[in-house]
């Protein structure tokens, strides 16, 4: 298989671009409610502990946080609220409906305990809550409760599922590809399309926390995984999360479809086929247009903002720019050295900064932090050779 390379990656629509400078004002702002969470899962980017910090943000700077993610301006940036588990959190009904009184999309990322009820889903759904996300690791309770720590995980999972579409709200599923899983992924994929997820975002992991513990998938098996999402792409919708390279192979791949004259290798392997072979032939495209992953990168779109109040590029990438106690977002955002380095291309070093896909793609900067301390370094988990 062999792919062309763009001159510009801008005049390529299969990728999307907010509509507005980046610069200027983040697409999604997630904000680390609490750390405090009932599970132990493997992957653990917080190291979750069941307790509360009591150095948390408190209801009235939760308030003024949200103050300043409006002060953005409209379109409003995509409110993340997530943890730990933010359903631990009691002023989450007013946080919710506070948002949505200041125009701002609202979604939230509980985890799947009993905590979760079909009446609080409501409640919440009630006063604003557009979407929610959940966890599903594996297709089958053992793959999924081993990495979640607790058995019946999974069960619960699926339940609340239904749930949140009984009472209207959207779901994405979020899947973290880990040697544990990645020969799951398929099935994982069928059981998604069956159950009707809105959207699958898989998660490449960056170690960090518990996750540093865990074995991941090498190089030249994110590029098969990375093919094997583009064809269930044609069926379900599919994003990456730390996976910034999948920008790149949709370019690749959309090229090939248009018929463009090949001037470079494009290599799959044998996880690719397996993966592959595994959908079936019934997996085959239907009325439905791919979903284009968006151009948005740590610090170049997306803010994180801990429990604690720091201003971070991503949950990910945590080395604080400033403290919404003490700082503004939208200053720190806008013209911090940290911020504003990672929306500059140039920085990039290694493959990255030869990366002909560099103003798209940009790789995972968290990885490349998490690795080697340096946020502009090359993505270890990329094997793409720039031209």
């Amino acid at each position: 298989m062999t792919v062309a390379t763009p001159t510009s990656t801008r005049e390529i629509p299969d990728v999307r671009h907010p509509r507005y400078d980046v610069g200027e004002r983040p697409f999604i702002v997630i904000w680390e409610t609490t750390r405090a969470c009932d599970l132990a899962c493997r992957h653990c980017r917080a190291e979750a502990i069941p307790r509360r910090d009591p150095l948390e943000l408190t209801t009235e700077e939760a308030r003024a946080l949200i103050d300043e993610i409006a002060a953005f301006g409209r379109p409003s940036p995509i409110f993340v609220i997530t943890g730990g588990d933010p359903i631990k959190r009691d002023d989450l009904p007013q946080l919710v409906a506070y948002a949505t009184s200041r125009g701002i999309p609202v979604a939230l990322s509980p985890s799947a305990t009993p905590l979760v009820t079909r009446e609080r889903l409501a409640e919440l759904h009630d006063l604003g809550l557009k979407a929610i996300s959940l966890s599903l690791d594996g297709s089958r309770p053992d793959i999924h409760d081993a990495f979640r720590g607790f058995p019946g995980v999974f069960e619960r999972t699926l339940r609340l599922w239904d749930i949140a579409y009984d009472v209207g709200l959207r779901v994405q599923i979020n899947t973290t590809v880990t040697r544990h899983n990645v020969e799951d992924l398929a099935s994982i994929a069928r059981h998604l399309r069956q159950h009707g997820a809105a959207l699958w975002s898989v998660f490449f992991l960056v170690p960090t926390g518990r996750g540093r513990m865990l074995e991941p998938i090498t190089a030249s098996e994110c590029e098969d995984v990375m093919h094997f999402l583009y064809d269930v792409g044609t069926v379900l919708p599919v994003k990456t999360t730390e996976g910034h390279h999948f920008k790149r192979v949709v370019l690749q791949r959309a090229r090939l479809a248009k018929g463009a004259t090949p001037d470079a290798p494009l290599s799959v392997g044998s996880l690719y086929r397996r993966l592959r072979e595994q959908l079936g032939p019934d997996w085959t495209p239907g009325p439905r247009e791919r979903r284009s992953p968006m151009d948005v990168n740590a610090g170049r779109g997306f803010v994180f903002i801990s429990h604690r109040g720091d201003i971070c590029p991503s949950g990910f990438l945590p080395s604080s720019a400033g403290n919404v106690r003490t700082s503004s977002l939208r200053d720190v955002y806008r013209s911090s050295d940290l911020f504003h380095g990672l929306r500059d291309p140039s920085r990039l070093r290694g493959r990255c900064g030869r990366c002909e896909f560099a103003s798209v793609c940009g790789g995972s900067r968290s990885r490349a932090y998490a690795v080697t301390g340096d946020p502009f370094a090359e993505d270890p988990l990329c094997a793409y050779q720039p031209q």
